[in-house]
């Protein structure tokens, strides 16, 4: 397997029993947290807010890091739009245009009929 692979069987048996790195192990913990807090806040919060929360844990973490573990994890933020009322106000003066063209946009001159769209 090992000159299928390329690989020495030294190195082949040095990593089977390598420990993890300092780095791995501090991303095992952050990925726990992450995942924590992730559900604690109902899966609202992105990596800028996460990372805001880690820091007040005492975990220092960058931004950047936070947003690659979350992707690693395979979690995002939900984006929730604010509930705007969109209604109209139909109780004014203003009355509409009359239809003068009545939908006959064919011209004899050049000028006799101006149109416009406003959507």
């Amino acid at each position: 397997m090992c000159r299928v692979f390329e690989v020495s069987r030294s190195g082949f048996y040095a990593w089977l029993i390598r420990k993890p790195s300092k780095r791995a192990l501090e991303n095992q913990a952050f990925k726990a947290t992450i995942l924590e807090l992730h559900q604690q806040s109902k899966f609202r919060l992105g990596s800028p807010k996460l990372t805001s929360e880690l820091r007040d844990r005492s975990m220092l973490v960058s931004r950047p890091r936070v947003a690659r573990l979350m992707k690693q994890l395979g979690i995002r933020s939900i984006i929730c739009k604010k509930f705007r009322v969109a209604t109209t106000d139909s109780n004014h003066e203003h009355h509409p245009s009359e239809n003068l063209l009545n939908r006959d946009f064919t011209a004899s001159k050049p000028g006799e009929k101006w149109v416009s769209d406003i959507t």
